[in-house]
């Protein structure tokens, strides 16, 4: 009809998202350590850094962001191979990506900071708080924790009772992911939502939309299962780590990582909690974000 006007259609480019959440958010590029890292950021208090994972983006942080900013400066980083970032040949081990981080906030100026990070990015925080330790104040582990010597013993059969990750070996497989996955990445999203969440809906298709588009591309796809692909490497690298003096908040999802957690985070550190987010699955972020925030407001301080 005339005068009426066209719907508006969602975004996708990381700048329009950023700048569409309250709290002032903006998105910004860096060159450290030899890649190229993408970040958000937005808020003003004392420095919190948000690390995601597979196979999302900053994106994922998004129905927490606004209520941090409130409180915090907020930066949203898109790890190597992530999103926005660099997907380069080598640099995947956690002890590195945490270097990454490290020199992204070098660059803006932050001595220390608080650390929150999700499945690979829990991996990262805790990589940074042992490698970094003056640069950490405290940090969060979201239903995951770091690699170690157990992961190297899971079976590629399910066990009764326990979830079956068979992306673990899945994304071990280097060039077949790449074919079968490129342009088609919707469909492994589709699965793990609906499969590892307790209400599929709480993330919804403009959220899987970003992140298909940000994993569609062949190079994307080995990035990330460059993560994985990674995981020997990081195992070795725990064991040389003394457990951290940084104070560790571990949420782990009812239905999803809690059990696991409850078993491996005490030995990380000398100061730990870990905390069960009721009704929720694995992505914590997106289907309980007022907790998620209610948690880490508390801990944080």
């Amino acid at each position: 009809m005339p005068g009426t006007a066209a719907p508006q259609a969602f975004p996708f480019d990381d700048a329009t998202l950023a700048a569409s959440l309250d709290g002032g958010f903006t998105s910004h590029h860096v060159d450290v350590d030899g890649t190229r890292l993408h970040y958000v950021q937005g808020g003003s208090g004392e420095p919190l850094v948000l690390l995601g994972g597979w196979p999302q983006t900053w994106w994922q942080w998004r129905k927490v962001l606004p209520a941090l900013a409130a409180r915090y400066r907020v930066i949203a980083v898109d790890l190597r191979g992530m999103g926005g970032s660099a997907k380069p040949a080598a640099g995947y081990d956690k002890k590195t990506l945490a270097r990454d981080v490290h020199a992204l906030l070098g660059r803006l100026g932050i001595d220390s900071a608080h650390l929150v990070g999700h499945d690979i990015g829990a991996m990262v925080a805790y990589a940074y708080a042992a490698n970094h330790p003056g640069a950490t104040r405290k940090i969060a582990l979201l239903d995951v924790s770091h690699p170690e010597e157990s992961w190297a013993r899971m079976t590629l059969l399910p066990q009764q009772g326990q979830r079956h990750k068979w992306w673990f070996a899945f994304n071990q497989v280097h060039g077949l992911p790449e074919q079968l996955l490129a342009g088609r990445f919707h469909l492994l999203l589709d699965w793990l939502f609906e499969n590892a969440t307790a209400d599929p809906a709480s993330v919804d298709a403009h959220a899987r939309e970003v992140y298909a588009r940000a994993y569609d591309a062949p190079e994307a796809v080995r990035a990330a299962n460059d993560w994985y692909r990674a995981f020997t490497r990081d195992i070795a690298d725990l064991a040389t780590y003394a457990p951290v003096t940084a104070p560790i908040l571990a949420l782990g999802g009812e239905y999803s990582n809690y059990e696991s957690l409850v078993a491996a985070v005490p030995a990380l550190g000398t100061d730990t909690r870990v905390v069960r987010v009721d009704g929720s699955g694995h992505y914590l972020p997106e289907e309980r974000p007022e907790v998620v925030v209610e948690e880490l407001t508390r801990f944080l301080g």
